[in-house]
């Protein structure tokens, strides 16, 4: 983890974060101090489960995002308040919010196969 000799936390230049979206999380962006990415889903229901997948996540890490819940998509924005601007500890919880939220079973050589490809259970947009 990032840490100054001072014994804070390290943030990024907009150039670094720049760097580090394109090459770890090209989907999020950054804008106005925040990194952000907005998950288009099937519909309520499906936000929902977004959210709660979210909350679930950033509780259990202890850094908390902003959120944007509208009717079939949620925005996530993530910074490090405490130490104003972007850390590692974004960088690490956006690539948990992708490993979780984007997961597709159907892809992996395994038992569990994802939701069938038909509209009444559609859950998330994958890009």
């Amino acid at each position: 983890m990032g840490w100054r000799e001072d014994g804070t936390e390290k943030t990024y230049t907009d150039e670094e974060v720049e760097a580090r979206l394109k090459q770890e999380l090209p989907h999020w962006y950054l804008e106005n101090g925040w990194i952000r990415r907005k998950y288009k889903t099937s519909g309520w229901k499906s936000t929902l489960m977004v959210v709660n997948t979210i909350g679930h996540l950033a509780e259990a890490a202890f850094h908390h995002p902003d959120l944007t819940v509208s009717y079939a998509f949620v925005i996530v924005k993530l910074t490090n308040h405490a130490a104003k601007g972007i850390t590692d500890k974004d960088f690490e919880l956006a690539k948990k919010f992708e490993e979780v939220v984007m997961w597709q079973p159907g892809l992996d050589d395994g038992a569990l196969v994802g939701t069938p490809d038909d509209a009444r259970f559609k859950y998330i947009k994958y890009d």
